[in-house]
């Protein structure tokens, strides 16, 4: 009796233990997806590697890939549904979008254009009037000549003196030698040139003309994709703006992170790159990310004048801020 009664007395307090004991809940599943870079990793990208190493994908419930576009075009790849972001530029948004490509801008990386025409500061190219008789080394774009025509027109100088040499795509070994003058970045060729002592003259974009103060680079999607996952739109811009606002108060860590997933780039220059670039990102924008509606419109009313789309777009279609985080 005294055996039986120590056996209820034991199961009954099994059972309490069992219905007391919380049970495990199940890990949430990451929604998958991923973002395309524009290019080879560089600072322009270091908040998206920022928000990978310390989690802030993971903490929105995201498993974010960063790849790279390989022989692909990045506009081409976000476009059919290959990849749900990508890095992109303002120029190309445009471009797609009147060729009935659904592109959208859904953030600025950078608040104002940071490139320019850069030269040997032996070369004496001050100003837009010293690029005649001059070679210029271009890396090809549909837009490229077009700007540097307009630029020289409005200084009153004759575009048809430049001599243009294609397909130069390395800054270093090229500038004085191939070619007079070049078009840089200049948080990545142009403090390159600081750290190495190479002295430069810098016109930058956004200095001569307005219009050129565009978004280079911004994060992109495709109208499709925004349309049925809107709020996983906002959890990547939650988790990214994280990454880009961590990046713009501790650019030296930041620098490290992108080190440590992009070991072949030299250090000292991404520190460098960094602590230029802290100050670029948000610059004096209310929040990292945001976009002015007449920034697109007048790039996009020039680039139709200039004939370098067939039609004009539609700016509030172009770009949208509503996947930022409220601020």
């Amino acid at each position: 009796m005294k055996t039986i009664r120590i056996l209820v007395a034991l199961m009954i307090v099994a059972g309490l233990i069992s219905a007391c004991q919380k049970k495990a809940e199940p890990t949430p599943e990451l929604e998958k997806l991923s973002i395309t870079l524009d290019w080879t990793p560089n600072t322009n990208h270091t908040g998206i590697y920022v928000a990978k190493e310390l989690g802030y994908f993971t903490e929105q419930g995201l498993d974010v890939v960063i790849q790279q576009p390989g022989q692909s075009v990045t506009d081409q790849i976000v476009g059919t549904g290959k990849s749900e972001f990508g890095v992109s530029y303002q120029e190309n948004v445009i471009r797609a979008r009147s060729e009935n490509i659904p592109l959208v801008s859904i953030a600025a990386v950078i608040q104002h254009n940071t490139s320019g025409f850069a030269s040997l500061a032996e070369a004496g190219i001050t100003s837009p009037n010293d690029f005649m008789g001059k070679r210029y080394g271009s890396w090809d774009s549909p837009s490229e000549q077009a700007i540097l025509k307009t630029i020289m027109s409005k200084a009153k100088a004759d575009f048809s003196s430049v001599k243009i040499i294609s397909g130069v795509y390395d800054f270093f070994s090229t500038i004085g030698k191939e070619a007079d003058f070049e078009w840089i970045y200049y948080g990545w060729d142009g403090v390159e040139a600081e750290r190495r002592g190479i002295k430069l003259n810098y016109l930058p974009l956004k200095d001569l003309d307005p219009v050129f103060d565009y978004y280079t680079p911004v994060i992109i999607s495709s109208e499709n994709y925004l349309a049925k996952h809107p709020e996983t739109a906002k959890k990547l811009m939650a988790a990214l703006s994280k990454g880009y606002e961590y990046s713009i108060a501790n650019p030296i860590p930041a620098a490290d992170i992108l080190m440590k997933h992009v070991p072949e780039l030299n250090a000292e220059q991404v520190k460098i790159s960094m602590n230029y670039l802290a100050r670029e990102y948000q610059a004096e924008a209310s929040q990292w990310g945001i976009q002015k509606a007449e920034v697109w419109q007048r790039f996009i009313d020039w680039m139709y004048k200039e004939r370098l789309i067939p039609i004009s777009v539609e700016t509030s279609k172009a770009f949208t801020n509503e996947y930022l985080p409220s601020k």
